[in-house]
């Protein structure tokens, strides 16, 4: 696998979070729930606990997803290839599968340590760019 197809996996991986986090905070698993989530969302409740954990974990998956994707276009427009760039790639993909798990979960400093990881990978996938 390369690195742009790491890239399309993140994508669907932020928007799989995005979902997670819109159906929990409906609870789209009743009848009222999906009306909810399939309305204008005007009366959404407040999210606790989980729902809360896993709208901050979908918000920084859209952080970091934006981070990688510019470190990744910088890169392979300076030149870089892919086999240069799919290391950091993976362990970006990798790392945000492994933090939405932990996240969800609700352990707090491996979840800081995983984030730590894939900004890692971020870090790996830019480094090309001042090499050129």
């Amino acid at each position: 696998m390369n690195d742009l197809r790491y890239l399309a996996l993140s994508v669907f991986l932020t928007w799989a979070m995005l979902m997670t986090a819109s159906l929990l905070r409906a609870k789209a698993w009743s009848p009222a729930g999906l009306m909810v989530a399939f309305g204008n969302r005007d009366n959404v409740p407040d999210g606790s606990g989980a729902v809360a954990r896993a709208d901050r974990a979908a918000k920084n998956m859209l952080e970091g997803l934006l981070l990688f994707a510019c470190a990744l276009t910088a890169s392979r427009l300076s030149g870089a290839t892919a086999a240069e760039l799919t290391a950091g790639a993976s362990l970006f993909f990798w790392a945000r599968v492994v933090y939405a798990f932990v996240y969800y979960a609700g352990v707090p400093f491996l979840r800081t340590a995983v984030w730590g990881v894939s900004m890692a990978g971020v870090v790996m996938v830019a480094l090309p760019t001042f090499s050129r």
